[in-house]
């Protein structure tokens, strides 16, 4: 088992999984403290770096494109602060850090787990019921429906008709927005044949932000929503039914072992293993062992 415990949060790997937990400190963000602990399997990693600087470092994760129904829903746009598979290091244990560099490569390795995108979400997105208030209204998810409730701030023509209770079997897409200078963020929602490019101000579907503490929040109410609608990347077939990560044959007796070092041999000498990557693997298998 690896671990590294900071003031930002703890990461523990156990070979199959890694668990990402955030610390208490201050300076954790509101969106990672909601959030809580998170369960990352193996099969839906790509790669893990640590980046050494002066007086603090950082550990990333990278996960497989379409792994994780928040990353999915956010497109990538959670700044540094809220990104839960970003994790602050202290200059005194940067040593650990490679170290759990080092195991989650070497799991990575011996599993032959690739990296190219999935068709089924390998994470479960935030739990349900949720509620967020935030710019101009509020947006709660019980997991068959999202209501919208408007405030004081909301744009008359918008807040005309009332609250909105969208059902889930309704809805298409889900997405959010940072404000980002000037420009205002937002949660929208696309209603199957209501679809819309009115401004977040306007559109009754759409929550729409201006940039405060609370704004994240709303990306776990995309996360849950993005949870429960088809995986954007399935057939319409394999929509309908849930993947299950690939399993992978259990190595424990020495026979197996000594066949995968057989094999890490081969991919060697022909060349597509290089020496380092030879090395790594190879001292994995020796673990088990």
């Amino acid at each position: 088992m690896a671990e590294i415990i900071q003031k930002d949060g703890t990461w523990t790997f156990d070979g199959d999984a890694l668990r990402l937990t955030p610390g208490r400190d201050k300076n954790v963000s509101l969106l990672r403290r909601t959030l809580g602990e998170l369960t990352v399997p193996l099969g839906a990693l790509a790669g893990i770096s640590f980046e050494q600087g002066k007086k603090s470092g950082r550990l990333r994760l990278r996960l497989r494109d379409g792994a994780d129904p928040l990353l999915q829903a956010t497109g990538g746009r959670l700044a540094e602060p809220n990104d839960p598979y970003q994790l602050s290091v202290e200059s005194d244990r940067y040593g650990v850090a490679e170290y759990v560099v080092d195991e989650v490569r070497d799991a990575l390795l011996l599993d032959r787990v690739p990296a190219d995108p999935v068709d089924s979400y390998l994470l479960p997105g935030p739990s349900v019921p949720l509620s967020v208030s935030a710019g101009d209204g509020t947006a709660s998810f019980d997991g068959e429906r999202v209501r919208l409730e408007w405030n004081w701030k909301t744009e008359d023509s918008k807040s005309a008709a009332g609250a909105r209770s969208l059902a889930l079997t309704d809805l298409t897409t889900v997405e959010w927005h940072p404000a980002v200078g000037l420009e205002n963020g937002y949660l929208r929602f696309t209603v199957r044949g209501a679809e819309t490019k009115a401004p977040p101000k306007y559109d009754p579907n759409s929550v729409e932000l201006w940039g405060f503490k609370k704004d994240p929040l709303m990306a776990l109410v995309a996360a849950a929503v993005q949870a429960r609608l088809p995986h954007p990347t399935a057939s319409p077939e394999a929509a309908q039914a849930t993947e299950q990560p690939t399993a992978i044959a259990p190595e424990d007796d020495h026979d197996a072992l000594f066949r995968r070092l057989r094999e890490l041999g081969d991919l060697h000498k022909s060349g597509i293993l290089t020496d380092e990557e030879f090395a790594t693997a190879k001292r994995a298998v020796l673990k088990r062992m």
